[in-house]
Parts: structure tokens; sequence; C-alpha cells
């Protein structure tokens, strides 16, 4: 009983705290000065898909009215995100934040930012205030949605956020997450590090093909813009239009807390990345002194590491917290982790660099193939393989990468590098004209889908892989994506404008493809006498490698198989094939009673009370990942946003868009949450509006930031 009671009083104890606190701790950490709001001038203009166009006099009234337009879409996200750029998840979410706490802080990146701001231009400085300024005005118009203390966020915040995720791009935190779990990594570089996510790995993939005049039938420019990512969270598409009177105009996708389009385009031309894998980090193992504490080895002398404390505070219920701290440990070659194995210093492409956001804006506003070079020989983007576009016929491919400079080919520069001399450190980066790039080949065609940069188009136009070192990491594979697109596109001498469509749209595997190559070598080694197991065989080898959602073999493939993007990645294993198809066979029959099952009846889309059906599959041109739930598998990545984007002979521009969900990420009750479901499920898309005419046609509200207070 006295047990019971105290229990009781605890609890109410505890409820009062909580009261108090929330009450005491104030909502904002410094006041917002409402008088900023004035000195913007923009008017949001949601069409009936909701899709916002911004219109403001100058670039950083756009840049204002987006940061409001997409907080009142997913202003849970773009908090969350500027938490974790401050190296504040824990405080707010708990334990499950820390680890990201500390490498914030062990990357010293509000020193990065503080020493290097000055090296964004006023320009784009002033349009991250502007966002900035834009969250803000939500903030203050809606204090019940804010995470209490966290603003007023500035532009320096917002472009920390990109100095925060961009290595985690390249895959820095699982570098880092293995050294902290006292691993010891193979292949540091390598996304896939020590098998790690082989099947469905974390970025997702992505695909762009562009074909000029000379390779259309009606002599359009075509390009399809087409960036495969989660379908929520923070690297989750929005899409917006921005448009200013001093010159920005453009319709495309960001990540929450951007203030500039990742990709699409403007009236001129249209770009997008994908994901590119060369060398970027490496690891070095410190030899350290026997003695004495923190010393380390370097060209013969014995240096100190430097060392502070990282204190990171972390939230356990209510109003109750507590703090850790943890050393920071640096080297001459960067940031140190100890584990159980030494101790290990991390070297990555990009350290040092804040201009991000501004290579985007000047991508945003380019006019012409040569300003967009201009933009792209900045560097700020330290990765992504882009594809352009333009009004006068002209296509273009680069390799964009901050390629180090390796002085020696004496090490595995895949593996675990010595600390120990100069001669394993960086001598610099490849300047932009020596990446690999294709300009307008002869062909008329050009693509990437995360595969070799050195098979970019057909015939004699592709860079020669000769020219650059091993050592850079480059990759020399093709993706099922990419062997599809020379399959379709790159085999089809004059494309028409369904055609196009038709091919970015394509569900199949390549006979070439790692799934075909090692299904066939299956099923030539494969014997049974399970009757069930026999009738799977007999579907798998007469499967024709497409995955539309009538085809009753993809689940069986699917589960047995597990492709890897490269071929020389894939660990083909008899015993493990045959026993993933039996639980297949088992799964298919225990939830459907046979195994003739639709893959649409298994491969959802779900979203709210919507439930359709999904063709596609893992490395598919038509790319969908998904997760298994019971007796479906409910898509959670892959084809998500995407553009078709075509230039007539006269330049005039027009566009077509989807996106899998709709444009209000978080509110279930909005129309907007599923509204373009139905059209992505069936392979359909919706115009895109750039001028006001059309989206005053097409309007379901206009208003300005704060007007519904």
């Amino acid at each position: 009983m006295l047990k019971s009671r105290y229990y009781a009083s605890f609890a109410i104890m505890a409820a009062i705290l909580f009261i108090v606190y929330n009450q005491i701790k104030p909502i904002y950490h410094a006041p917002i000065n409402e008088e900023l709001f004035k000195d913007y001038s923009v008017t949001i203009y949601r069409d009936n898909w909701g899709v916002p166009h911004i219109f403001g006099t100058k670039d950083k009234d756009t840049a204002y009215g987006l940061a409001f337009a997409h907080a009142e879409d997913d202003f849970k996200t773009i908090q969350n995100i500027i938490l974790a750029s401050k190296g504040r998840l824990a405080q707010e979410h708990g334990k499950v934040g820390a680890g990201n706490d500390y490498m914030v802080q062990l990357l010293k990146i509000e020193k990065v930012v503080d020493d290097n701001i000055n090296q964004v231009s006023k320009e784009v400085r002033v349009i991250c205030d502007g966002y900035a300024d834009g969250l803000n005005h939500y903030a203050y118009n809606n204090p019940d949605q804010v995470i209490r203390g966290l603003f007023p966020v500035s532009g320096k915040d917002i472009i920390a956020g990109f100095v925060h995720r961009m290595p985690l791009m390249f895959g820095l935190d699982n570098i880092l997450t293995d050294l902290a779990s006292n691993k010891k990594p193979y292949l540091a570089a390598n996304l896939d590090s020590q098998e790690k996510n082989q099947f469905e790995q974390k970025l997702l993939g992505s695909n762009v093909v562009a074909v000029s005049p000379n390779r259309s039938s009606d002599e359009h420019t075509r390009i399809a813009i087409n960036s495969h990512q989660p379908w929520t969270g923070p690297v989750a598409w929005y899409e917006a239009h921005l448009k200013s009177e001093e010159g920005l105009d453009i319709v495309g996708g960001l990540f929450p807390g951007s203030p500039v389009v990742f990709l699409g385009h403007n009236r001129n031309l249209g770009w997008s990345h994908t994901v590119n894998r060369p060398d970027l980090i490496d690891v070095y193992e410190l030899q350290m002194h026997p003695d004495e504490k923190n010393k380390y080895l370097f060209q013969g002398r014995w240096e100190i590491l430097k060392e502070k404390k990282a204190i990171i505070p972390v939230k356990l219920w209510g109003p109750f917290s507590w703090k850790f701290s943890k050393e920071i440990l640096w080297s001459v070659h960067g940031p140190v982790v100890k584990n159980d194995h030494g101790y290990f210093a991390v070297r990555y492409a990009g350290y040092g660099e804040v201009r991000h956001v501004e290579q985007w804006f000047k991508m945003n506003k380019s006019r012409n193939l040569m300003e967009f070079n201009e933009a792209m020989s900045m560097l700020a983007l330290p990765m992504f393989n882009t594809l352009y576009a333009d009004k006068d016929g002209n296509i273009f491919y680069v390799y964009n990468a901050l390629l180090p400079i390796r002085g020696t080919d004496a090490y595995n520069w895949s593996g675990i590098i010595p600390g120990t001399t100069g001669r394993a450190l960086w001598r610099g980066y490849f300047s932009y004209d020596d990446l690999p790039k294709v300009l307008n080949p002869k062909s008329g065609f050009l693509q990437n889908c995360n595969s070799t940069p050195f098979l970019s188009t057909t015939g004699y136009d592709n860079p020669d892989k000769s020219f650059f070192p091993k050592n850079l990491g480059i990759e020399l594979f093709q993706t099922n994506r990419a062997l599809r697109m020379h399959e379709t596109y790159g085999a089809d001498k004059s494309i028409t404008r369904d055609e196009f469509y038709q091919y970015k749209f394509d569900t199949k595997y390549s006979k070439k493809s790692v799934m075909a190559v090692n299904l066939n070598k299956f099923l030539n080694e494969a014997v049974s006498n399970d009757p069930d197991i026999i009738e799977a065989l007999s579907i798998l080898k007469n499967w024709d490698l497409d995955t539309d959602s009538t085809n009753t073999a993809m689940h069986l493939a699917y589960d047995a198989i597990r492709p890897h993007f490269d071929p020389n990645k894939y660990n083909y294993n008899y015993s493990e094939i045959m026993n993933r198809l039996e639980s297949a066979v088992k799964w298919s029959i225990e939830y459907y009673g046979t195994l003739d099952v639709k893959w649409g009846d298994i491969l959802r889309l779900k979203r709210g009370k919507t439930d359709l059906p999904l063709s596609g599959g893992p490395d598919i041109v038509r790319a969908i990942y998904s997760k298994k739930h019971d007796n479906i598998r409910i898509a959670t990545a892959g084809d998500c946003y995407f553009q078709i984007v075509e230039w007539d002979k006269e330049g005039n521009v027009s566009a077509n868009s989807i996106h899998q969900f709709g444009s209000s990420t978080l509110d279930s009750s909005s129309i907007h949450y599923d509204d373009q479901a139905k059209l992505f499920s069936s392979h359909k898309m919706k115009p895109v509006f750039m001028d006001l005419e059309d989206i005053k046609l097409n309007l379901e509200k206009a208003y300005k930031p704060g007007d519904n207070k």
C-alpha cells in the first residue's frame, strides 16, 4: 500500500513539474522581431494541387515565402533539421539523437560555419536570412507548433544545415557509426561497407536521361529529372515554384530547410542529380605513444591530439534530462574516434566548405550552359552526377565530385591507411576541368543511373577511363537502370514524346542485370522434391523479367535473389537463395493460399486511407523500395517527385511533374495529403504551371504569409 502511494505521489509530482516546466521554459530563446516581416514583398499562390508558387519582388522575398509555405506543410521536419545541425536532437528527442549531436561537435560544424561564413556571398546570406525570417514568421504565428527555445533562427542556421547534411550524403555517418561501434571499416569510402544494407541501400539511387533534337522525332529537347529518395523525412522531396523580379523563375524539388531548388528547371534549362560514389573518405589508423596519453606518431615525431569535451544534454522524460560528456580528438588528418581497435582519424572531401546553397542558387539562376558551368565549377558540392539540358538543344553530363589528389598508389585507399606518414595525406582536389564530362554527344542521348560515367552515352563520345586514377574510386559498373536506359532510349534512334514517357516508366530487368544473371545461375542449379518449390521454380523459369503490377513471378524473384546495384558486390550463395525462396513460398501460401499472386497485390502505396497497387521494384527504372508488413510490402522510397521537361524547336518550355503523395506532407486532413497518389500509381503526371495566368486558372488560393493568422 505504501509503495503504491509512493508511486502515485511521485507521478503527481512529476506531472506538476512537467506543467510548471512548460510554463516557465520560454517558447522563444530570444524575442522575434515582428517588424522584420514587413520588409518582405511576396505572394504565395497555391494551385489546385497545393503546389506553392512563390512570387516575390526580390530573391530574398521568394526565400521568405518558400520558408513560410513549406512550414505550413512540414514545419515539424524543418524544425528537426535545424535541431540536428545545432546538435540538439537529444535535448528534444532523447538518446536516439545523441549520436548526431556528438557528430556535430566532433566535426566542429558551428565553428566551420563561423570561420567561413564570409565565403558565402552577401547576396546568398541575405537569401538565407530571408528564409530564416519566413520560418520565424510562421513560428510567431503558430507558437503551439514550436519546439521551445529553438526560435528565432538565423541565416547562419540555414547554412549550417547544408554543412551538416552534405557529408552524410556520401556515407560519413556510416563510417563514424562503425568506428563508434568498435568496428574497423574494411572499405572506408564504400557506402555498403561490411555488406551494410546490401539489399535496399540507404542511398536508393536516381535516374536522369536527356535527348537532344537529333534524337527526337519532333526535334524537341527533353530531360527526365528523376531522383529517388525516401518518401518521408528530412530528405523527402517538396515541390515549389520560385519567381522573383530579379530573374529567378524555377520549378523543382528541394528538401526541408532549403531556400533553393536542388533539381528542376527554369525557362531556359533544367538539370538533375544522381548519387555517385567516388572515394571521398579515408580512414587513418594512428600509432599511439605506449606511455603518454593522446600522443601519436606522425612524420617521425610524437604529436599531441587536440582535445576538448563534448557536452551533450539528453532528454529523459518530461522536464528531466541529463548531460553526458565525451572527448573530442583531432589529429592532422582530421577528427579522431577511439575504439577497442585503436585510434582512427577520418578525412573527408569538402571539410570547411559552406557554399553549398550558393552553388545551387547560381544553378537556379543560370540562363545558359556557360552560366551553369560557371556555377558547377565552384565545386562546393562534393558529389552528385549532374545531367543538364536546355532550350538551345544542348545536353551535358559531368561526373561532379571533389576528388582527392592522392599522391601514391602504395596504399589500398579503400581500406585503412597508415596515419604515420605525410605521404598518405591528400594534396588538394582535382579541378572541375579534370572531371569526366560529355557535351552534346553525336548520339543525342545521355543518361546516368548511379552508374559508371564511362558509359554515359552510345558511340565514341564517352570519357576515357584510362585518364582517371583507380584510387579515385570512380564507378565502373552499370546498374540495371543504366542497362535499361541503353536498351530503350539508347536503342531508339527517333524517340517520340510518348516513347520518352513510356521508357521513363520501364518496369523490366535487363537480361544483363544482377537479378537476371544470378536468377539464371540459381535456376540452373536448383533441385527440390518439394512440390511447392518445384512450382515456384517453374514460375521463375517462365518469368519475363517484368515487374508490372500484374506480374505473378516478381514476388518470388524479389525475395529470393535480392539484387545489388553493383554486380561485383553481389554475393551469390545457392543455399541462401534457396532458403529465401522457401521462405517466400511459405509466406505466399500462408497469406494468399497460392503462389499465383499479382505483384501489385503485394506492393502497395499506402497513405492515410489510400491503398493502391504499384509496379516496379529495386533497381528498376520505375524504382520502388518497400518494407514487408504482414501480407503486403509498403512502398517507402524510390521513384517519388520527378519531372519531364521539354523545349520545342522555338525554345518554349513545358513540363509535367508528379509527387508520390502530394504537397501536404504531414496534415492527413488536407486533400493534398494524397491527391497525387492515384496518378502516381497509374504512371500518370500533372502539368507544371509557370505563367501567372495559368496559375490563376488553376488556383486554390492566394495569400501573403501571415494573412490567415
